[in-house]
């Protein structure tokens, strides 16, 4: 298994290294540019980065007139981060450079209900078993980060007040994590890692709502392309109060709240009620693409109910983009009617340059979001 070691890095190395691993700067006269340092200084990090075999120098690089600069790239050997996806049924995990880039990817069943301490541990073990089998030779891991389906406080990594994980609240699972490998340890909400993620595919768009519809719902917002924490409920749409017909208890203890109208536990539940057994969200989707009228209605509801609250956070926030992600995005009436709602209710002016789709990411987003946050964390 590769060792674990922390990154020899100081002071500006990090912020150099950074722009490299990034793909934002490829010569050491673009790492002046950027970084605002003398370029002997520049210089002098470079060669210490090279030294330490976190960067390599090679090739030509893109001449900007004159003579063609050699172009920096991360060193194979500079490091791995295993990143992990935790939901309530399954987990997916990953092992990835530290520009980003997936090494490797796995999906395995779990059950959250198990509590904090056999599932982290278990989450370790498998992290070990990525590392036995596709870590490249003598490349240490250098941080680990995982995605929490609820609240997380970004101060102290512990799980605050989470719907549907029994003995996870105020677990300190950083802590718990950090025990085990003394790096660098990221814990982030799940929909948060998704935004990240998913923003990377939008590089035209500076304000992103990325909208997680799943067992449960969760939203992520990107501002001047960086994350929005606040205290660490920002995006939490799932307990918004909505408008319905009856009265439904959330999971929360208030009544008719989002998630317990619209969320895929809801809609499962609502099916069983119908007489029709589903195990997971994913197959609501099947369900209305064979055209199943109980499915389908549900589903649209559950768009119209959700566009709903985004109408309130659209003309508030006003982004350039809400992307819908999570096994229940891939329901085009879902998406459809949550543009309707929202198209329907907004402002003109909050909706004139608005796109509303299908996440671009993939099932992956949450993973390579958790990488780059985590690259910061790093360094």
């Amino acid at each position: 298994m590769s060792g674990k070691e922390r990154l020899p890095v100081t002071g500006a190395q990090g912020e150099l290294l950074r722009l490299v691993a990034t793909g934002q700067a490829e010569s050491r006269a673009e790492l002046a540019r950027l970084s605002g340092l003398a370029a002997s200084s520049v210089s002098l990090r470079v060669e210490e980065l090279i030294e330490a075999r976190l960067l390599v120098e090679e090739g030509s690089g893109t001449s900007r007139g004159g003579r063609r600069p050699r172009r920096l790239r991360l060193s194979p050997t500079a490091g791995v981060l295993a990143v992990a996806d935790l939901g309530s049924h399954h987990a997916r995990f990953a092992l990835l450079d530290l520009s980003g880039a997936p090494l490797a990817a796995d999906e395995r069943p779990c059950d959250i209900a198990a509590g904090p301490e056999a599932v982290l541990d278990w989450i370790a073990a498998t992290f070990d078993d990525l590392l036995a089998a596709h870590a490249p030779a003598g490349v240490p891991l250098r941080g680990v980060a995982t995605g929490i389906p609820g609240p997380v406080d970004p101060a102290t990594g512990r799980v605050v007040g989470p719907s549907r994980m029994p003995g996870w609240n105020n677990f300190p699972v950083a802590e718990h994590l950090g025990g085990r490998y003394d790096l660098p340890v990221l814990v982030e909400n799940d929909a948060n890692l998704m935004a990240v993620g998913e923003a990377l595919s939008w590089p035209e768009a500076d304000n992103l709502m990325v909208l997680k519809a799943g067992t449960g719902i969760g939203c992520g917002v990107i501002v001047n392309r960086r994350l929005h924490r606040g205290r660490g409920a920002a995006g939490d749409i799932s307990h918004v109060r909505i408008r319905a017909d009856s009265s439904v208890t959330c999971a929360c203890g208030h009544p008719d709240c989002l998630e317990a109208y619209a969320s895929g536990a809801a809609l499962m539940a609502a099916l069983a009620e119908a007489g029709i057994a589903v195990r997971r969200p994913a197959d609501i989707v099947g369900l209305v693409g064979d055209a199943v009228p109980e499915a389908t209605s549900l589903v649209r509801n559950a768009g119209r109910l959700i566009g709903e609250v985004l109408t309130v956070l659209v003309n508030f926030f006003n982004p350039d983009v809400i992307a819908v992600g999570g096994s229940l995005s891939a329901a085009e009436p879902l998406i459809a009617a949550v543009r309707a709602a929202v198209y329907e209710r907004c402002l003109p002016l909050a909706t004139r340059d608005l796109e509303i789709a299908p996440a671009r990411a993939g099932q992956d987003a949450a993973l390579l979001g958790g990488g780059a946050l985590l690259l910061d964390a790093v360094l």
